[in-house]
């Protein structure tokens, strides 16, 4: 049998992973200087290094650092974060001030390298270093021990890239040296202000930092080695930062990486090896972009604070896994992009997983794609692997015993183990045999509020579950052993041991005695007033987890041993769809079990949509309305091309029309969901058939096509509206739901 270990194997794709994407890298150029480190003396080119702050490399600049004893007015600092000035003044720093290729190596046990080009470098293209790690150890106790201040930035600070950057020209080049082992200890600057105001005059977290956008590379064979050891985080830039090749490793009190930028920032991995184990301290996410996350290649290990609702990959924008193995670990990993090029699975476990649990994910055939030990505890796991494919069997494992899920991307699961993708066989979505987080308990759809239409999908699916105020009544779930990726299912939730497979008894939990959770309005208060195991498993031995979904910022556990007090303590107020979770914990060795649903205060169920998302406004106003109501109990796939049946369903229920039935296509189911408002639409004139006695439903509308039916539908509803842009481009459901929220 084939074996594959992606932790084993992840050393051994260094060199081939490395060279892949590396621009700058290569064979030393002939116009290098040198640079050696020592505590004894600095040498440039064999040469005693120059004071003289006009020379191209040169040492006595003063260090940045948060000064003891300042006050209030000095900055944000707290009393853990300033130094006194005996310390820094025992720090050498080395600056570099003109372009140029920069071999380091040597050792600095109290000190820093700082690039600087100068206040206008940040607009000439030649200002270009190039940094190359050749064998480096530089501490540095009250600051980054390597900083970039001042270089060539190619990208603007208000870009938004969509999460797509290139840096083969930034100015802020670093090259690890094939065969080099560099290590770099740093700690930060807390926010020191302008004199006079509280405007930002410095600001560095990073024990490796720069203030313009970074690229790093591997040399030509990818051998060589950067661990950064940070007091707070540990790789950081204040724009874009891209990763090609070479092998970091990081340890970090608080973020692995962060690049800052807010909604803008792209975090990059094309090649090479990174290990990050962040959160060392109170907090702190493995990967942290506060604005794009896309890996397109490279071997990733990256784990969060095991405490805090942390992850080991977190991103304000999309994440992006286009290619390379990733294994992130953390409290709770935010959601990656549906438009991720590469298949991915998102576990999120009922329970915490201890450190030194053995993680295996096979195909059906036993071949491992991943055998991975966890460093530190964990409950969500991300991976993404060249090896994984759409519409196969996969199974997880831990420590050796098979495990199974209750929820995936669609919801609850019901009626047994799902067919492909993890719905029950024959039923869509929406349309399964227990509840979901729309539904009423008993698989029917529920009765709409009043004065709406009927909660019936307006796309791609039968009649499902949406629109219900009441929140999700109780939902045991029937589990699964079958882990099934689609282009739709790629997250598996309420993940426990298998009872078939640990021998271990069956545990399921009644909430709220049955009735489940109400949704909440905005303000709303959650109510959860009881939670009761159908075995007489210990409190102590029950653990309660609430999550946001998808995942993105919230996340919050306790055990019931606690009180109900405390575990009403950790619900969210804020508007959301949100997971409650009540499981075993995984250390039992008699039971297993989990019970877990979604509930909603304010805002919509949809998982695919997000406040601030373009669309977001016009998508709730249409389905508070009754009019949008999405294609499945939590998905409106905004993305998703609008079909023709689709558009006049919408613009039936808009008018409240009385839907008739026609026989004038031969392609219109009679009684199907949308065959009553093609009538309507036929009979009016606002939409005709193809030709040939053919309506085509599933077709998918371009925006001129809307242009004309929006024409038609102006002429019928006396309303303006604003039109769609483009031409023969097709509109997609998003686009559609703001045209007709602009109808006045």
């Amino acid at each position: 049998m084939r074996m594959r270990s992606t932790s084993v194997l992840l050393a051994g794709l260094l060199a081939f992973s490395s060279v892949i994407f590396s621009p700058v890298a290569g064979a030393a150029s002939t116009s290098e200087t040198s640079i050696t480190l020592s505590d004894s003396g600095i040498k440039v080119d064999g040469q005693t290094a120059s004071t003289d702050s006009s020379s191209s490399v040169y040492t006595g600049a003063d260090i940045v650092y948060y000064k003891a004893g300042q006050g209030s007015t000095y900055g944000e600092g707290a009393a853990k974060d300033e130094h006194e000035a005996s310390e820094a003044e025992a720090h050498t720093v080395v600056t570099i001030t003109e372009p140029g290729t920069y071999r380091v190596s040597g050792t600095l046990s109290a000190g820093q390298l700082a690039i600087d080009l100068g206040e206008d470098a940040a607009e000439d293209s030649s200002a270009v270093v190039k940094l190359i790690l050749d064998g480096i150890d530089i501490t540095s106790t009250v600051a980054p021990a390597v900083i970039f201040y001042n270089v060539y930035e190619p990208y603007s600070s208000s870009e938004d890239t969509k999460g797509v950057t290139d840096l083969s020209s930034a100015g802020a080049q670093v090259v690890i040296a094939d065969g080099s082992d560099n290590h770099v200890s740093g700690s930060y600057v807390a926010r020191i202000y302008k004199e006079g105001t509280t405007k930002k005059l410095h600001k560095y977290d990073g024990a490796f930092y720069s203030k313009m956008s970074m690229n790093i590379n591997g040399e030509s064979a990818g051998t060589g080695k950067l661990t950064i050891i940070a007091e707070n985080e540990g790789l950081d830039s204040e724009l874009h930062l891209t990763q090609n090749g070479g092998s970091i490793y990081i340890e970090s009190q608080d973020d692995g990486i962060n690049t800052n930028e807010d909604g803008i920032s792209v975090t990059t991995i094309n090649g090479g090896y990174l290990h990050v184990n962040a959160g060392l301290g109170a907090e702190g996410d493995g990967i942290d972009s506060n604005g794009y996350l896309t890996i397109n290649g490279g071997n990733i290990v990256t784990m969060s604070n095991e405490r805090s609702p942390d992850g080991g990959i977190d991103a304000d924008q999309d994440i992006l896994l286009n290619g390379g193995t990733v294994v992130a670990l953390g409290t709770r990993n935010d959601a990656t992009s549906g438009s991720s090029k590469q298949p991915f699975m998102e576990l999120m476990f009922a329970s915490t997983q201890a450190a030194g649990s053995v993680i295996d994910i096979t195909d059906a055939n036993g071949n491992k794609l991943l055998s991975h030990t966890a460093e530190k505890a964990f409950q969500s796991l991300t991976f993404t692997s060249a090896d994984l494919a759409l519409n196969k069997e996969y199974k997880v494992y831990v420590d050796g015993v098979q495990q199974q899920y209750s929820g995936n991307s669609f919801g609850m699961m019901a009626g047994g183990p799902p067919g492909a993708g993890g719905r029950p066989q024959g039923n869509p979505p929406g349309q399964g045999q227990g509840t979901s987080p729309a539904g009423n308990g008993n698989g029917t759809p529920p009765e709409p509020p009043a004065g709406e239409m009927p909660a019936m999908p307006d796309g791609m699916t039968t009649p499902g579950m949406n629109g219900n105020p009441g929140g999700q009544a109780e939902a045991t779930g029937e589990a699964s052993t079958a882990f099934i990726l689609t282009d739709t299912i790629h997250s598996f939730s309420a993940i426990t041991a298998s009872t078939d497979a640990s021998g271990k008894q069956k545990v399921t939990f009644s909430i709220n005695a049955g009735k489940g959770i109400a949704n909440a309005a905005s303000g709303g208060t959650i109510a959860l007033d009881s939670i009761a195991a159908s075995i007489g498993v210990p409190n102590t031995d029950i653990q309660v987890t609430v999550t946001d979904v998808p995942s993105e910022n919230y996340s919050e556990t306790a055990l019931l041993s606690a009180g109900m007090d405390a575990i009403s303590a950790i619900l969210p107020k804020d508007d959301g769809t949100y997971r409650l979770t009540v499981a075993v914990v995984s250390g039992n060795a008699e039971y297993t079990g989990a019970t877990s649903l979604q509930f909603i205060i304010g805002g919509l169920p949809f998982n695919d949509v997000r406040p601030g998302d373009a669309a977001y406004e016009a998508i709730k106003m249409l389905y508070e309305k009754g009019v949008m109501v999405g294609t499945a109990d939590n998905a409106f796939s905004p993305n998703e091309g609008l079909s023709r049946a689709a558009a006049v369903t919408v613009f039936g229920r808009l008018l409240d029309v009385k839907t008739e039935e026609t026989a004038l296509f031969s392609d219109v189911e009679q009684g199907s969901w949308y065959s009553g408002y093609v009538g309507w639409a036929a009979e009016t004139g606002l939409v005709e058939g193809i030709g040939n006695s053919q309506f085509s439903p599933n077709s998918i509308i371009t925006a001129d096509q809307m242009n004309l039916i929006m024409e038609r539908y102006s002429a019928l509803s006396g309303q303006t509206y604003e039109k769609a842009a483009g031409s023969s481009q097709q509109l997609t459901r998003g686009e559609f739901a703001s045209i007709l929220a602009s109808l006045k």
